[in-house]
């Protein structure tokens, strides 16, 4: 079926039946865990709760991804939309946190995994002290990756033009958006005090070490492939860029479930629910050409990065209920998208005006 004829929903035929088939799970864990129908109900509802909250995080990382997926062959943007899932779903919701309590607690892997289902209040613990390292790592790299976006020198189109003008035009000095995260950094390490000032400025410094270590490798990678051969254009370079985006955009949603439950069986049903839905957004944007359609979208989706990568430092110091952080960001996208029916609503106009002179 072309992308033409596809409706919106069949799209979504996926996240549907894996939404249905986690929704069975969390009743099933419900029940096996409690043994009511309360209990049940209880835990069918984080489950649902988890995935709205995965959706809304993720309006901005559908789009980036699709910016970025347009530009790569169809055999890459095959494989980040089937590789790129299962790690984004396993690797992201199960694995990550394992890894990361499997650190703190300098316990093994099969350990951990024993612990969140033994103790999962212990395991909850762990994973919130390391939030703070965890939020510096991640909202530098975001933080990269929005600035990167405007500053630069080859963007023509500017939806908030008083501010992407100018950030455009400072993009010729070499650096400028490395200097502008260092000086954040830095603002932010002030604020803190002993030991979370080191663990955040080193935290957001491997951060950004690693936004600048997977632009040179994936320009190295692509570079490579391009020598072989020309059909590969676009390929493991950007899938590993968007791998490593991927997973700073879930830091937040893996962090704020613990808010919800302390199951990390449930938080996995949630949340990899919700990572379909953002597979599904991905390809319909991909495939019927949105991006270029609404010109304002990816402007809107790069702004809330950059919003997201603050409330990330943010919370650092205090804490920012993830409601708030979902909600701007997809408040942001829909005043861009909004923005750009009324551009598109203009050009009709001039366009029949044109004709009928």
């Amino acid at each position: 079926m072309s992308a033409a004829t596809k409706t919106t929903l069949s799209y979504f035929k996926w996240a549907f039946i894996v939404t249905i088939t986690g929704l069975i799970l969390g009743g099933w864990l419900g029940w096996t865990t409690t043994g009511t129908l309360g209990g049940m109900a209880t835990v069918f509802f984080i489950c649902v709760v988890l995935a709205v909250l995965e959706i809304s995080l993720s309006f901005d990382n559908a789009i980036v991804n699709a910016n970025k997926l347009k530009d790569m062959t169809p055999e890459w943007q095959h494989r980040f939309l089937t590789w790129g899932i299962i790690i984004a779903v396993f690797g992201m919701r199960i694995v990550f946190p394992l890894a990361i309590v499997a650190i703190a607690a300098q316990i093994g892997p099969i350990d951990a995994l024993l612990l969140a289902a033994a103790n999962p209040d212990e395991y909850a613990r762990i994973m919130t002290d390391a939030h703070l390292p965890i939020a510096a790592f991640g909202g530098t790299f975001l933080m990269m990756v929005g600035l990167t976006y405007f500053f630069n020198h080859e963007k023509e189109v500017h939806w908030i033009v008083f501010i992407e003008k100018h950030m455009a035009r400072f993009s010729s000095i070499k650096g400028i958006e490395i200097a502008v995260v260092l000086l954040t950094i830095l603002i932010f390490a002030a604020l803190l005090e002993g030991e979370d000032a080191t663990t955040f400025l080193y935290s957001a410094i491997y951060g950004l070490l690693t936004f600048l270590a997977v632009e040179v490798i994936g320009g190295f990678l692509d570079f490579s492939q391009r020598t072989m051969s020309e059909a590969a254009r676009g390929g493991l370079g950007a899938f590993l860029y968007l791998e490593v985006l991927d997973a700073s955009f879930s830091f937040d949603g893996v962090i704020g479930a613990f808010a919800l439950t302390q199951n990390l069986f449930i938080i996995a049903i949630g949340l990899g629910i919700g990572a379909m839905y953002v597979r599904s957004m991905t390809i319909m944007l991909v495939e019927k050409g949105t991006l270029a359609e609404y010109r304002y979208l990816e402007h809107g989706a790069f702004y809330a990065i950059l919003i997201l990568a603050v409330i990330m430092y943010v919370q650092t110091l205090f804490h920012i209920p993830e409601v708030i952080t979902g909600l701007g960001g997809a408040t942001l996208i829909g005043i861009s998208f909004w923005a750009s029916i009324r551009h598109n609503r203009r050009e009709r106009e001039l366009g029949h005006a044109h004709a009928a002179e």
